[in-house]
């Protein structure tokens, strides 16, 4: 059970990307800011797979959920390849690939600040 509550967040995330992946059409119709939403999405949605992938190897291995999740973003890329009305674009796996960057980064910046905030407490207690 504990490998289902470690993984499944992830796993269940990957089969959403997939099967939005397989849609034909996900076009708004909001034009530009359509286009630009949905690359922030795409940043945000690797991120976050960044993320529950990381926190599935127990934030151990940060560059192995990194390259599981840039990984995923190639494969999805190459699936819509197959889907009619979809193309297939390096430049979104780049743009996935900086979710997964930014995530990494947010996550190393918080994880000093919140060392830094416990240094002076463990400090003063010795």
């Amino acid at each position: 059970m504990a490998a289902v509550r470690r993984f499944g967040p992830p796993l269940a995330l990957m089969a959403l990307i997939y099967f939005l992946s397989a849609q034909p059409d996900l076009n708004s119709g909001l034009g530009d800011l359509d286009h630009y939403l949905r690359k922030a999405g795409h940043m945000a949605v690797f991120g976050a797979l960044w993320g529950l992938w990381a926190r599935g190897l127990r934030w151990r291995h940060p560059a192995v959920a990194a390259a599981i999740a840039v990984g995923y973003a190639i494969t999805d890329e190459w699936h819509q390849s197959f889907v009619f009305g979809r193309s297939a674009s390096p430049v979104d796996v780049a743009i996935d690939a900086a979710g997964v960057a930014l995530a990494w980064l947010a996550w190393r910046w918080w994880r000093r600040r919140a060392a830094r905030a416990s240094e002076p407490a463990s400090l003063g207690r010795q």
